[in-house]
């Protein structure tokens, strides 16, 4: 059965930090179509903030998803902080104390943190939001589990799935959120947060399949 190690995967976040940093300006400029567009901005704000704390750690995975949801959450505006901060702290409440992750726990995981968002906020899938991407993401490991995948099949599904997600946002309007105001002409652009989740969820997929043993 394949898994990888909690305590030697901390580097996930790391980058994750990495690629969100990267992306602040495409984030910010798809969100300045239909919102704010100060989304790439907060987003590389907390995760580089969250970067600078675990530099040098060598903490687990769980650790370092606690720190980057704690800061999120404490530490940065919008309405992307609270809802990715409900994430990863019940992303690492989940794992923490787990020392071997199985695709059973990796499951676990994204719908404590799928749970978490949905308590918080009142989208589902089809307002164009990050819902979008990350729903069917999470459908598309379980599928592919319970149709007998390896856990590094089930992890390559939910990337195809999550970015097949944000990019069905393109033909979506938006329902939720300040985009929601721009009604029909909300509709051929991206949602910014389906973007930041794609990128994610890839690079948490991505890094833990590199792991796999």
């Amino acid at each position: 059965m394949q898994t990888f190690d909690n305590a030697s995967a901390g580097a996930i976040v790391l980058s994750m930090a990495e690629r969100i940093v990267e992306n602040r300006a495409y984030l910010s400029e798809i969100d300045g179509k239909i919102g704010d567009g100060d989304h790439g901005v907060n987003m590389a704000k907390g995760f580089g903030m969250a970067a600078e704390r675990l530099k040098g750690k060598d903490a687990p995975l769980s650790e370092s998803l606690d720190t980057l949801g704690t800061v999120l959450m404490t530490e940065i505006g919008g309405s992307m902080g609270p809802l990715y901060g409900v994430m990863f702290t019940e992303f690492a409440e989940t794992i923490e104390g787990v020392e071997k992750i199985d695709a059973a726990a990796y499951s676990r995981m994204l719908h404590a943190g799928l749970s978490g968002i949905q308590s918080i906020g009142s989208a589902k899938v089809g307002d164009k939001t990050l819902l979008d991407t990350f729903v069917p993401a999470v459908e598309a490991f379980d599928k592919a589990t319970a149709e007998g995948k390896s856990f590094a099949e089930a992890l390559e599904a939910l990337v195809a799935a999550a970015e097949a997600g944000r990019d069905s946002t393109i033909d979506l309007v938006a329902k939720i959120g300040r985009a929601s105001r721009l009604g029909e002409r909300s509709l051929g652009v991206l949602d910014a947060g389906a973007t930041s989740c794609a990128i994610i969820l890839r690079e948490l997929s991505d890094g833990a399949r590199a792991r796999l043993a």
